[in-house]
Parts: C-alpha cells; sequence; structure tokens
C-alpha cells in the first residue's frame, strides 16, 4: 500500500512539473534529485570502504546544473562554448579531487574516494541533466512523457509477471527475483504504451494545452509505428541494465535499499535506478529521430 500511495503523489507532481515548470526550474528540481540520488550513492561507496569527498562532490552535482541553466538562459550560449564548459568540467574535476586528498591523513584512501566520488557525477549528476536537455527539444514534453512510461510500465510488468509466472533467473547474483519472463514481458509492455502514446500524441498535446499543463500545441508527424516500437525497446532495455546496475553496486555493498525517504519504494536511487541510463539513451534516439515525430521547420 505505501508503494502505491508514494507512487500516487508522486508521479502526477513528477509530470507536472516536466510539463509546466519553466526550464530553469525543472533543472533545479531534477538537481535537488540528483543531490539526494548523490547522497545514497555516497553512503554505498562508504559501505565499501572507501572514503569519497562528499562536500565537493555535492558541489561538483550541484555546478553541473547550474551548467544546465546556463545553458538555457536567454540569450543562449553557442553550443561549442557549453561544449567547451562540459569537456573541461568532466576532465579537470578528477584532479580537483586529488588535490583535495592531499590533506588527507590516510593517503591510501585519496585515490579511491576520488574515483567513487567522480563516477557518481556522469551516472548520476549527467544522466539527470539529459532530463532537462531532452525537455529543451522541439516536442519535449512528449520525449520525457514516452521515457518515463516505457520505464514504469516496463517495471510493473517486469513486477507482476515476474511474481506471478516467474521461473527462469535473470541475473541470480546480482539480482535473485528478476526473471526472464519478467524482463520480456517489461520489453512488451514498453513497446505497446511506447506505440499508443505515439498513436495519440496530438490527442494528449491537446487535451494538456485544455489543461493549461503545456502553453501551446505541437505539429505531430505521421510517425511510422515501428519507430517509437524500436525506440521503446531499447530505452527499455538500458532501463533494465540501469536497474540491473544499482542491483550490482548494492549488493556488493551488502545493502538491500539505497535508503528510506520514499515509502514502499526505499531510497531516491531506487526510484531513478533505471532512468539513469535509460534517459541518456533516449535523448540519443530521440535527437536522431526527431522528424519522425514532429513537423520540423
Amino acid at each position: 500500500m505505501k508503494r502505491i500511495v508514494t507512487a500516487a503523489v508522486l508521479i502526477p507532481l513528477v509530470l507536472i512539473s516536466v510539463f509546466r515548470a519553466p526550464i530553469w526550474m525543472l533543472a533545479a528540481l531534477a538537481g535537488l534529485v540528483a543531490v539526494l540520488a548523490i547522497r545514497e550513492y555516497l553512503d554505498i561507496a562508504a559501505a565499501y570502504g572507501a572514503k569519497p569527498f562528499t562536500f565537493l562532490t555535492y558541489l561538483f552535482t550541484i555546478t553541473i546544473f547550474a551548467q544546465v541553466i546556463w545553458a538555457s538562459s536567454a540569450p543562449a550560449p553557442s553550443a561549442i562554448a557549453v561544449l567547451v564548459a562540459a569537456i573541461f568540467f568532466f576532465l579537470f574535476t578528477p584532479f580537483v579531487f586529488l588535490c583535495a586528498g592531499m590533506v588527507r591523513d590516510d593517503l591510501r584512501s585519496v585515490l579511491p574516494g576520488a574515483a567513487v566520488s567522480y563516477f557518481g557525477l556522469p551516472y548520476v549528476g549527467f544522466s539527470l541533466a539529459c532530463l532537462v536537455f531532452l525537455r529543451m527539444m522541439p516536442g519535449g514534453w512528449f520525449y520525457v512523457l514516452f521515457t518515463f512510461l516505457v520505464v514504469w510500465v516496463g517495471d510493473t510488468a517486469a513486477y507482476y509477471v515476474g511474481r506471478s509466472m516467474g521461473r527462469l533467473k535473470f541475473s541470480p547474483r546480482i539480482s535473485p527475483k528478476k526473471t526472464w519472463e519478467g524482463a520480456i514481458a517489461s520489453l512488451v509492455g514498453a513497446v505497446i504504451v511506447g506505440c499508443i502514446a505515439t498513436y495519440f500524441a496530438p490527442e494528449i498535446n491537446r487535451g494538456l494545452v485544455a489543461m493549461r499543463l503545456l502553453v501551446s500545441r505541437d505539429a505531430f508527424a505521421d510517425t511510422p509505428m515501428w519507430v517509437p516500437a524500436v525506440l521503446a525497446l531499447v530505452i527499455n532495455a538500458a532501463a533494465q541494465v540501469g536497474d540491473l546496475f544499482e542491483s550490482l553496486i548494492k549488493r556488493g555493498a551488502g545493502v538491500k535499499d539505497s535508503g528510506s525517504i520514499l515509502p514502499g519504494h526505499g531510497g531516491m536511487l531506487d526510484r531513478i535506478d533505471a532512468l539513469l541510463f535509460a534517459v541518456p539513451v533516449a535523448l540519443i534516439l530521440f535527437g536522431a529521430t526527431i522528424d519522425k515525430f514532429i513537423q520540423m521547420p
């Protein structure tokens, strides 16, 4: 029951934020989620015996979303400037972690601490930043909704089919409850909901505009159904890998949940683990096929 109540509260809030919030606010909210998830990630890293650079990891996570807000500001900076800033950021942050380690008494903890701290930035920070960039694309609200649906419906299908008829273990060492039957049900559910969402995209758009959740209508193209089917399949597969990856790092640390901030769901990282892999993949796929969904001028 806790799981259902939490989802019933969170899902509308998330969707309203995606549809209605200005980009800077969406970036700020994504940054807040990233900081909460980073905190749980650092706790898991500490369970391995690593000593991460907590303050700097928070600071750099916030910096990622400050860059996103800067990239979305008006007048918009050039794409080259944004790309160069991102490259310099990810190239130099490992050295900042190592420099900070020079004041530690235990020098053996510096390199492992810098490594786990740095890894959290692309794993959590960059992945959630991709969600904001996905929303900034023409028709971006639909791409975000599509991605959420293929992940959420796939996750639900895997859970119930796996529990009711799952026999073949998918990865018993990492996640003993996952089954091949559940994984296949997740893929099938994702393809079905992805195709339905695409077919009714203009009607959904009109409904959201009528409810004042969107400010304008988008000109949707006549999308061949094989396109959303393939995208849903790949995005859902990425989501399942993301789910399995988080199970891997938790099992290695000997913890069941990443936290307890979301009743019935565990921690923030538990809730967004699949999205952390699905969203970057969705950004690439929708970027490559945008003319299949939206009529470009």
